[in-house]
């Protein structure tokens, strides 16, 4: 009688337990501690998953004692697996199609782990995705400004915005580099910003075009969850005031962003890139794990009058020094909107 009962409670706890993992908007949990962790890896949870209701058939074909013990685990974390998949189905696995307008503003953004790549590779990636914004987390000026140089002599000439809340910490600054194509921007010191890592928000000068952001908010670590809901808040903020065009390390997930979604976009107003051209289930971080298993944090995303006709994310770049990798995406104008 006993062992029924705990196998009972077992079975229920979780039963639960895979329920919040899978849906955790449904509880409004979706940025609780642990939980936050937890659906930020839900590639990892659809593998683990598999693998775990695999090992309870097994169990189940062995132990007949325990059969409907395991039997029942394993119907969960099939039904937790199916619908996981379901979700990073829709979300995109991946679409190889890359493809830029002639007309289009080429994003390249990625979180370089405090220069580790040099600006050498950075550069040479921003030229030949040809990059007219490059949003660049946990990178120093001068770095920048060397990254700049070297698209100049390539005749891509950049103009670099840095913000630092601590030089003695090079994952404390961020670096935005914009082209003159798309005219001058000023940094715009009144727009506040993400909590313990810097983000900058450059706006343009003659008020004609987007407001262009690089933006880093804190990790969800435990001491830091206060932060990274504030960061993602302000972050949604940039996406419902007018034309934007946000990219950068969020540190979160769509799971974590749903909340804040406004209509049918992804934050705010913002549609996030991948999502739109079927990317949004590939991984960007760490490098050290598929792209399949890893967690998509880094996203390029922009305000309705911006249409996406492009985008990937970049894995020849695993072996470069950051444990991101980059991202790269093509807007276009939406038909009948200016600006």
């Amino acid at each position: 009688m006993f062992a029924r009962l705990l196998a009972a409670l077992v079975t229920l706890i979780a039963a639960v337990c895979l329920l919040v993992a899978v849906w955790p908007q449904l509880f409004g949990l979706e940025q609780a501690p642990i939980i936050a962790q937890v659906v930020s890896a839900r590639g990892a949870l659809l593998a683990g998953t598999t693998l775990a209701a695999l090992a309870l058939v097994i169990g189940a074909l062995a132990f007949r004692p325990a059969r409907r013990f395991f039997g029942t685990l394993a119907a969960l974390c099939v039904g937790f697996a199916l619908v996981t998949a379901i979700v990073l189905g829709t979300r995109g696995f991946g679409n190889p199609a890359d493809t830029a307008a002639p007309d289009s503003v080429t994003v390249l953004t990625w979180n370089t782990l405090g220069d580790a790549p040099g600006a050498q590779v950075i550069a040479d990636l921003a030229v030949a995705e040809q990059a007219d914004v490059v949003a660049l987390p946990e990178t120093t000026e001068a770095t920048g400004v060397e990254i700049a140089k070297i698209m100049r002599d390539s005749g891509r000439p950049m103009w670099v915005h840095t913000r630092v809340f601590d030089p003695e910490y090079k994952a404390q600054s961020t670096t935005l580099l914009i082209s003159p194509d798309l005219g001058t921007y000023t940094p715009d010191e009144s727009a506040g910003d993400t909590r313990v890592l810097p983000s900058v928000v450059a706006r343009p000068d003659d008020g004609d075009g987007p407001v262009i952001a690089a933006v880093h908010p804190v990790a969800p670590v435990p001491q830091q969850m206060r932060n990274w809901r504030a960061d993602l808040e302000w972050v949604s903020g940039l996406c419902s005031d007018g034309s934007t065009i946000v990219a950068g390390d969020f540190n979160a997930t769509l799971d974590h962003m749903e909340d804040l979604a406004e209509d049918s976009a992804d934050l705010g107003t913002c549609v996030d890139a991948a999502v739109a051209t079927g990317n949004g289930a590939v991984g960007t971080w760490p490098t050290s794990l598929p792209a399949l298993v890893g967690t998509p944090i880094d996203h390029v995303m922009a305000t309705p009058d911006w249409t996406v006709s492009g985008m990937r994310v970049i894995d020849s770049h695993d072996d470069h020094g950051s444990d991101h990798r980059p991202v790269v995406a093509h807007l276009t104008r939406t038909a009948g909107t200016t600006g």
